[in-house]
């Protein structure tokens, strides 16, 4: 215990974090396994995966940068739909699944961060409620153009549409995404295995980027970005850093979602998709990477176990929401006495150092 207390805080909270991610796949993996988790839980694990990745990108955006983005779904469907095509690319070259689910991975992240870069070049000089209006549209721009998007893949290789079926031009072949209805005919290579390395490959990166030169910068101009900018730090080069980062993880979560489903819509990344993982962001506490992780699980589960008590089910909706505002009093209530403790111990330093003449030092907590 003692070392435990004498490492640096990125160690202890790296130690806690992973021990924690680590323990719940020991525990839940040889359950699924041996077929001991139910049909709702077992299918949930996958999604909770994919979500606990989006939570943690943007705590990145929204707790560590202090910008509020509201098109993070808009990131996840880029991730998801090139991610199907990708797959369906590769179906005959690559047949090892495990090989196919990394590579779809690996370019739905790519392309979600290309995606990003070009949002974050004109939207990241905005700030505040002009930034998260902005986002809000862009993800909805996202959601549209997939909205009108046909592709088919035949042995010539992909075709493109905006119009319709017959506009692809293909001689057999098979339809990947069919416009309003989404990518149709997935082949479901997702596994928990893969939702557990993608998690640690994201707190890897996120925490490893928070706690580096870059995490320090950008936390500079989340704290006072004046300050930030009069000691040269340049603001929209560490802005679109955490932009690109979030929005490239997003595009690897919203892959592996693709990946469990045999047909996925593009309705299913709208601005409710967003709100829900904001949600997660805000009750697990912003810039708390850990508790990120907690409360989308939790919250993420809530509505399914209420789902399977007998006399909950019809309310299970409202019971939700009723959590959803108590936990956010219970913080707030937490913060304002933190909050109230601190003016009150600067107060009473200030106090003895009048009533000592003005000699005494002040604590370094004061």
């Amino acid at each position: 215990m003692l070392k435990y207390k004498s490492l640096s805080k990125f160690a202890r909270t790296n130690i806690t974090t992973y021990g924690i991610v680590i323990i719940a796949f020991a525990i839940l993996f040889p359950l699924q396994s041996a077929g001991m988790l139910s049909n709702s839980i077992n299918g949930q694990l996958i999604p909770i995966c994919a979500y606990i990745v989006l939570a943690i990108s943007l705590n990145l955006t929204v707790g560590v940068l202090g910008e509020l983005s509201l098109g993070h779904a808009g990131f996840m469907s880029v991730g998801a739909f090139s991610g199907v095509i990708a797959a369906a690319s590769m179906q005959d070259a690559v047949g090892f699944e495990p090989l196919r689910l990394a590579l779809t991975i690996i370019i739905g992240g790519i392309f979600a961060g290309i995606a990003g870069l070009l949002i974050g070049i004109p939207v990241l000089r905005l700030r505040g409620d002009y930034l998260a209006i902005v986002t809000l549209a862009f993800g909805e721009i996202i959601k549209n153009i997939i909205n009108c998007l046909y592709v088919g893949i035949d042995a010539g290789g992909l075709h493109f549409s905006v119009t319709d079926t017959a506009s692809l031009g293909m001689s057999g072949g098979r339809i990947i995404l069919n416009g309003p209805q989404g990518a149709v005919g997935i082949s479901k290579i997702a596994t928990f295995p893969a939702g557990f390395i993608l998690i640690l490959f994201t707190l890897f990166i996120v925490l490893n980027l928070i706690y580096s030169r870059t995490g320090r910068a950008i936390t500079a101009i989340r704290d006072n970005r004046i300050a930030a900018e009069s000691v040269g730090i340049g603001v929209t080069k560490y802005k679109l850093t955490a932009f690109i980062v979030s929005a490239a993880l997003a595009g690897m979560a919203g892959a592996l979602y693709a990946m469990n489903f045999s047909t996925i819509a593009p309705r299913k990344f709208d601005f409710n998709t967003s709100i829900l993982i904001l949600v997660f962001v805000v009750l697990g506490g912003m810039g708390n990477i850990l508790g990120s992780i907690i409360a989308t699980t939790v919250l993420y589960m809530l509505p399914e176990m209420l789902r399977d008590f007998r006399g909950f089910s019809d309310y299970r909706m409202l019971i939700y929401a009723v959590v959803l505002i108590l936990v956010m009093l219970l913080t707030n209530s937490s913060k304002a006495k933190q909050t109230a403790e601190n003016i009150k111990f600067r107060l009473k330093n200030t106090f003895t150092r009048r009533k000592g003449g003005g000699s005494g030092e002040v604590s370094e907590n004061g």
